[in-house]
């Protein structure tokens, strides 16, 4: 045979009679009347020569050469459905936008070497980031606003699928001339006569350490409330008072000026995950950037905090 002179309906014919061993009903799967299906199961078997079919007014049943060509058009139509998938994930690649919800930070300590590296791979992909407190984030991939997120709400919620990445525990930061500065560690109590600065009752963190500290005799005292981490921390720094925090809160650029004590008896955790809404198939574009994240974070948990 100089050439291949048929097309993938012919082939497509071909596995839909030879699955259903039937003309008349291979011709309702595919839409098409007796007449057109015969007319493309003849003109394939005049293209190969050969017999495919033995067809009597009761059955329709494979030859020995059909039942060998079935097998290698299965794997064929296989690989070319294989094919066309790659080709619009490439196509997913090349443009768009990968939308990201997180915790503040995470964008320090998780995103910047992985961004780079996604960017140089994926050029004109648009990556959106929202840099928003644990309740505005689990809001987010629950709404289907963002592709996938980092936070450590969300691994009780049924509609959330949570990949634990990193457990952090709670820190007093403080300035690096603060008294104690230079402890190991600092239980509660021996902290309980510093001025602190915490965030709002609204916030997961704030709801955090109260549910810990509720068996503590003697709690510290809250002078400054305020939303955010960050503000908190720019109060520290100006030397306003002490502040319990999670470890990886305290972004490296201030780590020249603050220092993160750890807190114990009772000590406090939370645990950080990738998080997506369950079931939601992420476009390849934002999958491949939460690989990257996953493979980061497993190859680099030595060099965090």
């Amino acid at each position: 045979m100089g050439r291949i002179n048929f097309d993938l309906q012919e082939l497509q014919a071909f596995v839909a009679v030879a699955d259903r061993s039937s003309f008349k009903q291979a011709a309702e799967d595919l839409f098409l009347s007796q007449p057109a299906l015969s007319r493309r199961i003849e003109k394939l078997e005049d293209t190969l020569g050969v017999k495919l079919f033995e067809r009597t007014t009761r059955r329709v049943q494979l030859t020995n050469i059909g039942r060998g060509f079935l097998a290698n058009v299965r794997t064929a139509l296989d690989e070319l459905e294989g094919a066309i998938l790659g080709v619009s994930d490439l196509a997913a690649h090349r443009t768009g936008i990968v939308t990201l919800a997180c915790v503040p930070s995470a964008v320090h300590y998780f995103l910047p070497a992985v961004l780079k590296n996604f960017t140089e791979r994926f050029p004109k992909i648009r990556v959106r980031i929202h840099d928003e407190s644990a309740q505005d984030v689990l809001n987010l991939i629950l709404a289907g606003e963002a592709d996938f997120g980092i936070n450590f709400a969300g691994a009780e919620d049924p509609e959330i699928d949570f990949k634990p990445i990193y457990k952090e525990s709670y820190v007093l930061a403080m300035r690096h001339d603060h008294p104690l500065a230079r402890r190991k560690k600092l239980s509660w109590k021996e902290t309980a006569n510093e001025r602190y600065i915490a965030v709002s009752k609204s916030s997961g963190n704030r709801s955090l350490i109260d549910s810990a500290l509720a068996g503590v005799e003697k709690h510290p005292a809250i002078f400054y409330e305020v939303n955010h981490v960050s503000g908190i921390l720019a109060l520290v720094e100006a030397g306003m008072g002490v502040a319990a925090v999670p470890r990886l809160s305290l972004p490296p650029h201030m780590q020249a000026t603050l220092v993160g004590v750890p807190l114990v008896n009772p000590p406090i955790h939370r645990t950080l995950g990738l998080i997506c809404k369950r079931g939601r198939i992420m476009p390849p574009a934002a999958q491949t950037l939460f690989d990257m994240l996953d493979q980061s974070i497993k190859n680099d948990k030595k060099s965090l905090p």
